[in-house]
């Protein structure tokens, strides 16, 4: 069992969805309903020149719910009519919603792989070491890109160095959605937590943590901080990964290993992490529902948790704030993932399809307000610096997360929703739950690392 996926991605099984455009909804229409349904759940495999026609940009993407309802409303802010926003032309999509998960993973790879790859597609940054270097993407023309506006100066370092393979840039980045901290803004108030003008106030040191636990749970007179990771397969790994980059140490797994981990670093944070989620002030015993239920209903001051969750949490009525997750080690970190856009590979790419799929990726960029409404921060840096993102709340008090963006080792296994951070995971919880001591889950999660490096990358 993982995390309950945020809004925009939900579990395989439940088959791609086909946003038609009016072009192929109007051919569907004319050759029956029972030709629709026929096309089964591997539609998504499609060719795009037979199923979409010459004109229509075929993008694959993973997000529903609230989030794939945003990403409509921005599909059409650049699609309207011949003439879209600032007078560009605009572009008639046949969007493809698949599975999130390692069924959407496979099937971009396949797409890829047999010469029906899509236009666009998004993918998770951290998944991006698995199909650069297998050539199962193909490299942007920053060039190109810079024509219609966005330039590599437009995001920032953390995150753009992530987007590239022997220094050739394959991913554009849509947002950055971190790992943070909400708050309850009267509990912190109470416990002194808070500045001078009503954001949480820097801690520092892991002492300060533990002691920012104690004093919200006296505020609230039952929990202090809540963190959901039983049988979770990414949660644990999300809160050791940000803590262990801000010791500054390395968590580097070079191709055939051995892993090459600063193991007393990994225990210091192990025991961190122990120490904080006791089952004393703070619960130990969580799942991912149980601690978002916990905070939702005011039994606890505090959640580490996705920025993703934001749309829930506000519908809570809590007097909520949020924060980049606190440094407490020597280095400013917060672990975080990117949603990006990649040019899944062609053999013969059209020339002005290829320069339209670029045009799309930057006007698309240009739409992330909108996006930043769910809560993720846009990586398209000037919209940061608009008025209205510094309005929406609690959304910019977080924004400089970005800046301090650690994602998942560059390994082929690694990355959003990979079993690397499921198999880091189990020993994490042994440790939370008081099975094994921080020692032996650090030993575990080397033993695991150098498994997965001993396996070959199966599209190397």
């Amino acid at each position: 069992m993982s995390s309950p996926l945020p809004a925009h991605e939900v579990p395989a099984g439940s088959g791609p969805v086909r946003r038609l455009s009016r072009r192929r909804l109007l051919r569907h229409t004319l050759t029956g309903a029972g030709a629709l349904l026929a096309a089964g759940p591997l539609s998504g495999c499609a060719s795009p020149a037979s199923a979409s026609g010459a004109s229509a940009l075929s993008v694959w993407d993973l997000f529903q719910g609230g989030d794939g309802m945003l990403m409509d409303d921005m599909i059409a802010a650049v699609s309207q009519g011949p003439e879209g926003p600032g007078g560009a032309r605009g572009f008639e999509v046949d969007r493809t919603i698949l599975d999130w998960g390692p069924s959407y993973y496979t099937k971009l790879a396949m797409s890829a792989a047999g010469g029906r790859a899509s236009d666009v597609a998004a993918m998770h940054l951290s998944r991006l070491a698995g199909y650069a270097p297998g050539g199962l993407v193909d490299a942007f023309d920053l060039d190109l890109l810079a024509e219609f506006g966005v330039t590599r100066g437009d995001f920032t370092p953390a995150v753009w160095s992530r987007t590239q393979h022997e220094g050739t840039v394959y991913a554009i980045p849509l947002d950055v959605h971190p790992f943070i901290v909400f708050y309850d803004k009267k509990a912190a108030e109470t416990a002194g937590l808070l500045d001078s003008s009503g954001a949480l106030a820097p801690m520092g040191s892991p002492e300060a943590l533990l002691e920012a636990g104690k004093a919200l749970a006296e505020a609230t007179g039952e929990s202090g901080i809540l963190f959901g990771h039983v049988t979770d397969t990414a949660q644990n790994w999300r809160l050791f990964a940000g803590l262990y980059a801000q010791t500054g140490a390395e968590f580097t797994l070079p191709d055939g290993g051995p892993a090459r981990i600063d193991v007393d670093a990994a225990v210091r944070v192990v025991t961190l992490m122990t120490q904080l989620f006791d089952g004393k002030a703070n619960p130990n015993n969580l799942d991912y529902n149980g601690a978002l239920a916990a905070f939702t209903s005011g039994r606890g001051g505090m959640a580490m948790l996705g920025e993703w969750e934001l749309p829930t949490l506000k519908k809570s009525g809590i007097d909520l704030g949020a924060a980049p997750f606190p440094q407490v080690f020597d280095k400013p970190a917060v672990y975080t993932d990117s949603h990006s856009f990649v040019l899944p590979h062609q053999d013969s790419p059209d020339p002005a399809r290829r320069r339209e799929a670029h045009r799309y990726v930057a006007e698309i960029l240009k739409q992330s307000l909108t996006w930043a409404s769910a809560g993720h921060i846009p990586a398209y840096q000037p919209v940061l610096a608009e008025p209205e993102y510094a309005a929406l709340d609690p959304q910019s008090s977080y924004a400089d997360a970005a800046k301090v963006a650690v994602l998942d080792p560059p390994n082929w296994f690694a990355g959003a929703g990979s079993n690397f951070q499921n198999r880091m995971c189990q020993p994490l919880q042994s440790a939370l739950l008081g099975n094994t001591s921080a020692e032996k889950a650090v030993r575990q999660m080397v033993r695991e690392a150098d498994a997965l490096l001993r396996q070959p990358n199966p599209v190397a």
